[in-house]
């Protein structure tokens, strides 16, 4: 049973689209679609099991420098899909929020993220927050910045593009970084690893890992 110490919020990178693509003789653009299919599916299933919150890592402020037409692919597709699936946005009964930089996108990309946003903003319960060219090392530049000097720990949370501290994270396709994501963040956070794909990481897989944090002793420096 997960009826009780359920993580509030829980972050995933999304790693392995590629190499899930290749394994079975695909193009690395079908890996990212079906990934992209794959997160409403997680996001579902992290709403079910009481999660409040979910942060996932689908673009970084480094992964410009990936090939010009995966590039190209990941900036027009996500508009396509809305387009193509306006009434099922519609239908969500959870908010989605966007984190990270916003003057890279295109404009129509930019209108598809705002229309989302603003169209499940009443929403209550739980929360989908896409990091979509978001770095930490910017975040905390730019949360710094923002700021008046001298500076306190609470002063830089209030300018931080996710203000939650993350309790799980979990990193898809067997790496074992951060890759520069929610670095403030998860600080205290407990850490899963798994070697699946995120395009195959299912409800069955995010049970596997709630299961091993509530076996986790987080002490958060003190003692128990």
């Amino acid at each position: 049973m997960i009826d009780k110490n359920i993580p509030t919020h829980v972050a995933i990178i999304l790693d392995g689209n590629g190499r899930w693509a290749k394994k079975y003789g695909q193009p690395r653009s079908f890996g990212h679609y079906q990934g992209g299919r794959n997160l409403f599916r997680v996001a579902q299933a992290a709403k079910k099991f009481g999660i409040k919150k979910l942060t996932v890592y689908a673009f970084s402020t480094e992964n410009w420098k990936r090939p010009e037409d995966e590039v190209n692919y990941l900036m027009t597709k996500p508009i396509e899909l809305f387009h193509e699936n306006r009434n099922r946005i519609e239908e969500l009964d959870y908010k989605v929020t966007f984190a990270g930089r916003r003057d890279r996108f295109s404009k129509a990309l930019l209108e598809v993220m705002e229309t989302i946003e603003k169209e499940t903003k009443d929403n209550e319960g739980f929360e989908l927050t896409i990091a979509a060219d978001y770095g930490s090392y910017d975040e905390l530049v730019t949360a710094v910045n923002q700021c008046k000097h001298p500076i306190c720990k609470e002063d830089i949370e209030k300018h931080l593009m996710v203000k939650e501290p993350v309790d799980l994270l979990i990193r898809t396709s067997g790496e074992q970084r951060l890759s520069n994501f929610l670095l403030w963040q998860v600080s205290y956070a407990e850490f899963y690893f798994t070697k699946v794909h995120w395009p195959a990481f299912s409800e069955k897989q995010l049970l596997k890992a709630i299961k091993s944090y509530q076996k986790r002793h987080r002490r958060f420096g003190g003692l128990k």
